[in-house]
C-alpha cells in the first residue's frame, strides 16, 4: 500500500508542477510555449534514422497504420514539434513528454546513441508495432528516467533485456510483449523489484525460462500481469492471486507452470483468469463463485479435476467459459442457466456424463456452445431453439440419443453444427439443413443415423458449404449435389456402402479449396478418369484406406501432408512425380500391389517425413542409400517386400527414428550394429531374412538405449546371445506411467477460417507381426509399456547367461530363443522377469533341471522347453498347473505332471560336449512345424499390454478412429 501512495504522490507532483506556471501568469495573456529547438532536432535525427515503408504487412498489422513521423518537417509554418503527429508536449515549459509512434511503418535499426534517449523528459512512449531489425534494446533507455509508459511490444526487438530498465522506477506500465526479447541475467525478479510502480506488466512471448518470482506478489499497484507463453516453469505464487488491485492474470501456454487455485474469502476485482495451457490442477474451489467481477475465465488445457462448481453459476458478468481439456466429471452444473452474459462455453474433451441441463436455454447472449468429447447422455433439449444467436454448436463424440430435434432446425444463425460420434436413431433429411441458410460446416460423421440426400437437394440446394462430415451416414453414392461446390475445404465420406467409381465430376469439386477428402473404408473400385496429378492444389489429407482401389497410384497435390492408401489393390511402380511432395509428413502404402524398385528420391523426404509405411507389397531391389542427417522420420515399414542388398548405413543419421521393420524381405547384411546411437529406437524387427555372423556387442558406444522390441529370428546370426545392449536399456522408466499409451507419431494438420481453428491430430499407431506361441500375430497397436525379446531360429551357441535377470528389462513381457544351439542350465534369474508372459526356450541343447523359481511368474501363460535335455522333476503349482504336456515333451529326462511319467528316481545326464551339427532344416523358418495361423489373436495378455487384431466395444467417434483427431475451436 505504501507503494501505492508513493506512485500516486509522483504522478500528482507531475500534475502539480505543470500548473504552477500557468498559476503565475495571467489567463489573457498565455500562450502555448513552443517546443525547444533541441529537442525538435533530436526528433528530427530520430526520424532520419529510419526508413519509412508504407502499406507493408510485414512492418506493421495495423490496418489503421500510417507513418506519423511524414508531419515531422521544418517546411512552412511547421517549426513547432509540439504540433507534430504522435508528439505530446508540457503545456507549461514545452518540453516534449509524450512520444506516440505506434503502426508508424518505422524499419530500421536502433542503437545507444538514438538521439530519442536525449529527450529526458519523456514521461510516454510508444513504439509498438513497428520494425526494428532485430536490434537490441538499447541500455540508455535508463537516461529516460521520467518514464512511467512504455510500449515496444511487436517491434521486432531481440536479445536480452537490459538490467537499466530496473532504474526506471517510475514505470507504470511495460509492455515488451510479441518481441524475439529474453530475460537472463538479469532476472524477472531482479529486473522489476525497484519497479514498485507498475500497474500494466505484459511480457508476452518474452523467453524467461524461469519460476515467477514471489516478489510479484508483493506489487500491490498491479493490475494487469501477462506473461503469456514465457516458458515459465515451478510453481506459481499463489500471493499473486491476493494482489488488491489485480483485474487481469494472463500465464497461457506456459505448459511447466504448476499451481492450484486458492480459497478466494476475499474480495477481488480480478476480470480475467487465463490459465490455460499450464500444468495448474487440483479441484476448482466453491469460493471461485465470489469472485464476482470475472468476465473471462480460460482454464483449456490444464490438469484441473473433480467435479465443477456449481458456483460458477454466481458470476453474472462472465463472457467467455473455458473449462476444456481437462478431467472434470459428474454433470453440466445447471445453475450455468445463470450466467446470461456468456458468449461462449467450452466444456469440451473432459468426462462429463449426464445431460445437457434444459437451464442452458437461458443463454440468450451464448453465440458458441462446445460439448464435445464428454460422455454426455439423453437427448438435445428441445429448448435450444431460444438460443437464438448461436452460430457454432459442437455436441460431437457423446452419447447423446433419439432422434435429431427440429429445434436446432429453427436456429437460424447456426453456421457450424458437429453432431458426429452419438448414438442418435432413425433417418434425417439433408433438406432440413438446408433451411439452415447461414449453415456452412456439418458434421454428422457416425451419429447413428441415416442421412436422406433426395433429387431436389441436388437441384435446390445453390448453399456453399466450406465442411462437411457424412462418414457413416449410410450413403449409396457420392451427393449430386457436391458438383456445385467450390468452396469446400473438408468432405468426409468414409465407411459408407459407396460402390464402384468415383464420377468424373468429382475431381473438379472445389479445386481451389479442398484440403481434406475421406474416402477410406468404402467400396470403391476405381477412380475412373482422373488426371495423373489431382487438381486440388491445397490438398493436405487424401485418404482412399480400405477400399478395393485398382490402377496406378493417384498423385495427389504436392502440398499434400498425408497421403494414405492402404489396403486396395493399386499396382504398377511409385510414380516418380511422388518426390515433388515435399511437405509430406505420412505416406501409406502398404497392402498393395506395388512393385518394382523404389524412388531414389524418398530420402528426399526427410525434412517433413514423419512415417514412410510400404509393407505388404512386392518391391525389389534396394533401399535407397543416402538418407540424410536433420530427418524426421519416426517410422519405417518395410515387412513383406523382396527388398535385397545391405541396408542404407545412412539410416544412422535419422536420429527421431522410433521403429524399424525390414522383416520378411531378402536383405543379406550383417547385424546393423550401427543402429545402436539412435537415442529413441525402441522397435527393430530383421525377422526372416539372410542377416548373418556374430552380433558384436562389447563396444560401448553402441547402446541401443530405448530398445523394447528386438527381433532377430529367422535369420543366420551366430556366436552368443546379444543380451549385453540391454545393460544400458532405460525402457524400465515407462513401468512408472500413469497411462497406458502406445509406440505412434501424431502428425499435425491445422485448418483455420473465420468461425474455428482446427487441430486434427492423425495418430499413427505402429502395427508389428511378432510369432507368439507359434502364431503369427498381426498387432495393430502396440503399447509403450510392452517389452520383447526373440532371437528364436538363429545359430546363437553358448549359455544363457546367469545374469539374464539382471538385465534391465523389468517389463520383458515375451522371451524367445527357441531353435537355437544354446546349452548350460535354464538362470534361476529368469524369476526377475515379474511381467513375463511368455517364455520359449525350446529345440536347443539345454540341460539339468527347471528351475522351481519359475513358478513366481504369476503372468506366464505361455511356456515351452520342449526338445532339449533336461531332467528331474516338473515344478508344481500356480501358472505350471496350467502348462500342457507338449511344453515338456522331448526331454526324456523330465517327469511328473502334466507327462505321465512319475518322479521315482532319475539320473543328470550331461550331454557330451561336442560341437553341434548345423540344423539340416535351418533354413526353413518354420522348421519345427509350428502350428501357423494367419492374423491370430495375441496370447491372453493379463494386463492388456498388446493390442492384437484391435476390438472395440463402440465406435466412438469417426474422427477418432479415422485421425484420433484433437479439435480446438477457439
Amino acid at each position: 500500500m505504501a507503494s501505492s501512495l508513493y506512485c500516486l504522490k509522483f504522478v500528482y507532483l507531475l500534475s502539480f508542477l505543470s500548473t504552477i506556471h500557468l498559476a503565475a501568469v495571467p489567463s489573457f495573456s498565455f500562450v502555448q510555449p513552443l517546443c525547444h529547438g533541441h529537442e525538435r532536432s533530436y526528433l528530427l535525427q530520430f526520424k532520419e534514422s529510419f526508413a519509412i515503408i508504407n502499406n507493408n504487412k510485414s512492418i506493421s498489422f495495423d490496418p489503421s497504420a500510417y507513418p506519423k513521423v511524414a508531419s515531422w518537417t521544418l517546411e512552412g509554418n511547421n517549426s513547432d514539434c509540439c504540433s507534430w503527429d504522435g508528439v505530446e508536449c508540457d503545456k507549461s515549459n514545452g518540453h516534449v513528454i509524450g512520444l506516440d509512434l505506434n503502426s508508424s511503418y518505422l524499419y530500421g535499426s536502433i542503437n545507444s546513441s538514438s538521439s530519442l534517449f536525449n529527450l529526458v523528459h519523456l514521461q510516454r512512449l510508444n513504439l509498438a508495432d513497428n520494425h526494428f531489425n532485430h536490434s537490441q534494446i538499447p541500455f540508455t533507455v535508463s537516461n529516460l528516467s521520467k518514464l512511467t509508459y512504455l510500449n515496444l511490444s511487436n517491434s521486432t526487438f531481440s536479445g536480452q533485456i537490459p538490467l537499466e530498465f530496473s532504474q526506471l522506477s517510475h514505470m507504470s506500465s511495460l509492455d515488451l510483449s510479441y518481441n524475439h526479447l529474453e530475460i537472463k541475467n538479469p532476472s524477472l525478479g531482479r529486473l522489476v523489484e525497484n519497479l514498485t510502480c507498475l500497474e500494466n506488466l505484459d511480457l508476452s512471448l518474452v523467453n524467461i525460462i524461469s519460476i515467477v518470482p514471489n516478489m510479484l506478489a508483493n506489487l500491490s499497484s498491479l493490475t494487469s500481469l501477462r506473461l503469456y507463453d514465457c516458458k515459465l516453469h515451478g510453481e506459481f505464487p499463489v500471493g499473486i492471486f491476493k494482489l488488491p488491485n489485480l483485474r487481469v492474470l494472463n500465464v497461457r501456454k506456459n505448459k511447466g507452470l504448476t499451481g492450484y487455485l486458492p480459497d478466494f474469502q476475499w474480495k477481488s476485482p480480478l476480470e480475467e483468469m487465463i490459465l490455460a495451457s499450464t500444468s495448474f490442477s487440483g479441484k476448482l474451489p466453491a469460493t471461485i463463485g465470489n469472485l464476482s467481477s470475472l468476465t473471462v475465465i480460460d482454464m483449456y488445457k490444464c490438469n484441473f479435476s473433480g467435479f465443477i462448481p456449481s458456483s460458477l453459476g454466481n458470476l453474472k458478468h462472465l463472457n467467455f467459459l473455458d473449462l476444456s481439456y481437462n478431467t472434470f466429471e459428474g454433470h453440466v452444473p445447471s445453475s450455468f442457466g445463470n450466467l446470461i452474459q456468456l458468449s461462449f462455453l467450452y466444456l469440451s474433451q473432459n468426462e462429463l456424463t449426464g445431460p445437457i441441463p434444459f437451464e442452458l436455454e437461458n443463454l440468450t447472449q451464448l453465440t458458441g456452445l462446445f460439448l464435445y468429447f464428454n460422455n454426455i447422455t439423453g437427448q438435445i433439449p428441445f429448448g435450444l431453439m431460444n438460443l437464438t444467436k448461436l452460430s457454432i454448436l459442437d455436441l460431437a463424440g457423446n452419447y447423446l440419443t433419439g432422434q435429431i430435434p427440429n429445434s436446432i432446425f429453427n436456429l437460424e444463425n447456426l453456421e457450424f453444427l458437429d453432431l458426429s460420434s452419438n448414438d442418435f436413431t432413425a433417418k434425417v433429411e439433408f433438406d432440413k439443413f438446408v433451411k439452415l441458410k447461414k449453415l456452412t460446416s456439418l458434421y454428422l460423421s457416425d451419429c447413428g443415423v441415416s442421412l436422406i440426400i433426395g433429387e431436389t437437394s441436388d437441384n435446390t440446394t445453390l448453399q456453399k458449404f466450406k465442411n462437411l462430415g457424412f462418414g457413416g451416414c449410410n450413403l449409396s453414392k457420392f451427393p449430386d449435389f457436391l458438383a456445385n461446390q467450390d468452396e469446400l475445404t473438408w468432405l468426409d465420406l468414409e465407411t459408407n456402402n459407396i460402390h464402384g467409381q468415383v464420377p468424373e465430376w468429382f475431381w473438379n469439386v472445389s479445386k481451389e479449396n479442398l484440403e481434406v477428402v475421406i474416402l477410406s473404408y468404402n467400396f470403391l473400385t476405381s477412380l475412373g478418369q482422373h488426371p495423373i496429378l489431382l487438381p486440388w492444389t491445397r490438398l493436405a489429407i487424401l485418404d482412399l484406406r480400405s477400399n478395393k482401389l485398382q490402377g496406378t497410384l493417384p498423385i495427389p497435390s504436392f502440398s499434400t501432408l498425408q497421403y494414405l492408401v492402404s489396403n486396395n489393390s493399386f499396382t504398377g511402380k511409385i510414380p516418380e512425380l511422388i518426390c515433388n511432395m515435399s511437405s509430406l509428413q505420412v505416406l501409406d502404402l502398404s497392402i498393395n500391389n506395388l512393385s518394382g524398385s523404389l524412388p531414389q528420391c524418398l530420402h528426399n523426404f526427410g525434412d517433413s517425413l514423419l512415417v514412410l509405411d510400404i509393407q505388404r507389397n512386392t518391391f525389389e531391389g534396394s533401399i535407397p542409400q543416402a538418407w540424410t542427417s536433420g530427418s524426421k522420420l519416426m517410422m519405417i515399414n518395410f515387412n513383406q517386400n523382396k527388398f535385397q542388398g545391405w541396408l542404407p548405413r545412412s539410416l544412422a543419421k535419422c536420429i527421431m527414428l522410433k521403429a524399424l521393420d525390414f522383416s520378411n524381405n531378402q536383405f543379406h547384411d550383417t547385424f546393423p550394429t550401427w543402429l545402436g546411437n539412435l537415442p529413441n529406437l525402441k522397435l527393430l524387427i530383421l525377422r526372416s531374412n539372410k542377416f548373418y555372423g556374430p552380433i558384436r556387442t562389447h563396444k560401448a558406444k553402441y547402446k541401443f538405449p530405448s530398445l523394447q522390441i528386438f527381433d532377430l529370428s529367422y535369420n543366420s546370426f551366430t556366436g552368443s546371445l546379444p543380451l549385453k545392449f540391454f545393460q544400458y536399456s532405460n525402457s524400465s522408466r515407462l513401468e512408472s506411467a500413469k497411462e497406458l499409451t502406445y509406440i505412434q507419431v501424431t502428425s499435425t494438420f491445422h485448418m483455420q477460417n473465420s468461425l474455428q481453428n482446427y487441430l486434427w491430430n492423425f495418430e499413427y499407431s505402429y502395427a508389428m507381426i511378432m510369432i507368439n506361441k507359434g502364431v503369427v500375430t498381426d498387432y495393430e497397436k502396440v503399447q509403450e509399456l510392452f517389452t520383447a525379446l526373440d532371437f528364436s531360429s538363429n545359430r546363437f551357441t553358448g549359455d544363457i547367461p546367469k545374469s539374464i535377470g539382471n538385465l534391465n528389462l523389468k517389463g520383458l513381457r515375451l522371451l524367445n530363443l527357441s531353435n537355437n544351439f544354446l546349452t548350460g542350465h535354464i538362470p534361476q534369474s529368469l524369476r526377475n522377469f515379474v511381467n513375463l508372459e511368455s517364455l520359449d526356450i525350446s529345440q536347443n541343447k539345454l540341460f539339468g533341471e527347471i528351475p522351481q523359481q519359475l513358478t513366481q511368474l504369476t503372468f506366464l501363460e505361455s511356456f515351452n522347453v520342449s526338445h532339449n535335455h533336461l531332467v528331474g522333476p516338473i515344478p508344481q503349482g500356480k501358472q505350471f498347473n496350467t502348462f500342457p504336456s507338449n511344453s515338456f515333451e522331448g526331454n526324456p529326462g523330465l517327469c511328473g505332471s502334466p507327462l505321465t511319467k512319475k518322479c521315482e528316481s532319475y539320473e543328470v545326464s550331461l550331454p557330451s560336449p561336442t560341437t553341434p551339427e548345423k540344423s539340416k532344416d535351418l533354413g526353413s523358418p518354420f522348421q519345427f512345424g509350428w502350428k501357423i495361423v494367419l492374423i491370430g489373436y495375441g496370447f491372453g495378455l493379463v494386463v492388456g499390454v498388446i493390442i492384437g487384431q484391435a476390438v472395440s466395444a463402440r465406435n466412438h467417434d469417426w474422427l477418432m478412429k479415422t485421425f484420433g483427431m484433437r479439435k480446438l475451436v477457439r
